[in-house]
């Protein structure tokens, strides 16, 4: 006996006839389509759920990484780098997006797509690759942290960097908590950077002509290019593509034409609101070095310890330091828990081996801990700046590595259908 399929299943027989999709390893399958935006009352509340994934992908884009590539470039140069910040963030909207619509019309991530296509030499390449670059980037949120319990409570350096142990505890908890809980804590803390650089832009009072000419494009000398570069790699993030296309799996969508076009486009604009939010933060640390070192000849304050120290003086309130020692934790905080969620991703879809989120937490920190604690030790905390500015310049080598696959990818219309680019 032949049976009939039902008449309301027919777009998603029809979609799945079009585009090559299989969901039989799910990306963080703990909250794969844990949130239903089909359930939430009235349409603006369904549209507001798919809001949510591009502010965990945008910490990455203003962690203190950032921090340290945008002071230097603002102590040293001025507001003429300030259009690399601009442009690095319309590449990052484009790639975002692309992730995202990779995710949402395959139902893989992109590690997962790497690991049905290529050959296991070019997937263990890859692999490694992805991992180097989340561990740059803890190190950078590990150094950051570190730096601003040393600058809000006076915790020296090496203790702080131990105690970002910690933070494995926050992570189990708000993964215990769900979805939502967790992207409404990344949010508040979002919240709290915008914030805090918002008052600072009201002390720091920037010259919005010399601003103004930054958004044309020009490089000073070869040590502009060195800043730009690791502006360009902390604002654009290898890891962030893998994060993408699978936490947008954590929406429930219908797999038919219409219903992924609509995912798509609501994932655009989540992307569009909180990637620009990122810019503002970035610009505003960029900018509120311009104002404050580089107007008064002060270019050699390219650490975050020294920008701390003069601000209050500086703009004549001792809140503008504070707030930037809060701003510093917060950034840091945030970053480190989608950092764990990249790796989950990276490992799971590339050697399909899942851990419990603790040991992955603890692997990833301590990759980043260990040659921290052999700078801090062996050069004294001179040199943690520096680390930080280098973590960024390799995160940008490695971004090839994750683009080429993901464009790959979403222009075949072999596996996208008529959602190929």
């Amino acid at each position: 006996m032949t049976i009939e399929p039902n008449v309301l299943d027919l777009p998603k027989i029809i979609f799945r006839q079009q585009v090559n999709v299989d969901n039989s390893h799910k990306s963080l399958s703990e909250v794969h389509e844990s949130v239903d935006p089909s359930k939430a009352n009235g349409r603006w509340r369904r549209v507001v759920a798919f809001f949510g994934p591009a502010y965990l992908v945008s910490v990455g884009y203003m962690d203190p990484g950032n921090w340290a590539t945008d002071l230097a470039g603002g102590s040293q140069f001025g507001y003429k780098l300030i259009w690399v910040l601009l442009m690095s963030n319309l590449m990052a909207l484009l790639l975002q997006s692309l992730s995202a619509r990779l995710g949402i019309v395959q139902g893989k991530d992109l590690a997962q797509c790497n690991r049905e296509v290529y050959p296991r030499s070019v997937n263990f390449a890859l692999y490694i690759l992805a991992e180097i670059a989340i561990a740059a980037c803890d190190l950078a949120e590990v150094l950051g942290m570190a730096i601003g319990l040393n600058l809000l409570i006076g915790i020296p350096l090496l203790w702080g960097v131990l105690l970002t142990f910690l933070d494995t505890i926050l992570l189990l908890y708000l993964q215990k908590l769900g979805m939502r809980k967790m992207e409404a804590f990344i949010i508040a803390l979002v919240a709290i950077i915008g914030g805090c650089f918002l008052v600072e832009m009201f002390f720091a009072k920037p010259d919005m002509g010399e601003l103004a000419k930054g958004f044309v494009p020009t490089i000073p000398n070869s040590a502009a290019l060195y800043i730009a570069i690791g502006i360009i790699g902390a604002t654009v993030m290898p890891h962030n593509l893998y994060l993408h296309s699978a936490l947008v799996q954590t929406r429930k969508v219908d797999h038919d034409e219409q219903s992924v076009k609509k995912a798509i486009r609501f994932n655009i604009a989540d992307s569009a609101i909180a990637l620009n939010m990122a810019f503002f933060v970035n610009a505003a640390i960029l900018v509120l070095a311009a104002a404050v070192f580089y107007k008064a000849g002060m270019s050699d304050v390219a650490e975050l310890k020294d920008a701390h120290r003069l601000l209050a003086p500086m703009l004549g309130s001792k809140w503008a330091s504070h707030l930037f020692a809060i701003a510093l934790i917060a950034a840091g905080q945030s970053s480190t828990v989608t950092g764990t969620l990249a790796g989950q991703i990276v490992m799971e879809g590339y050697l399909r081996l899942r851990i419990s989120p603790w040991m992955r937490r603890i692997l990833t920190r301590m990759l980043a801990i260990i040659p921290a604690v052999i700078v801090i030790l062996y050069t004294g905390e001179q040199k943690v700046d520096e680390m930080l500015i280098f973590s960024q310049v390799l995160l940008s080598m490695q971004l090839a590595f994750a683009v080429i696959p993901l464009i790959h990818f979403v222009s075949d219309k072999k596996r996208m259908g008529v959602f190929a680019i």
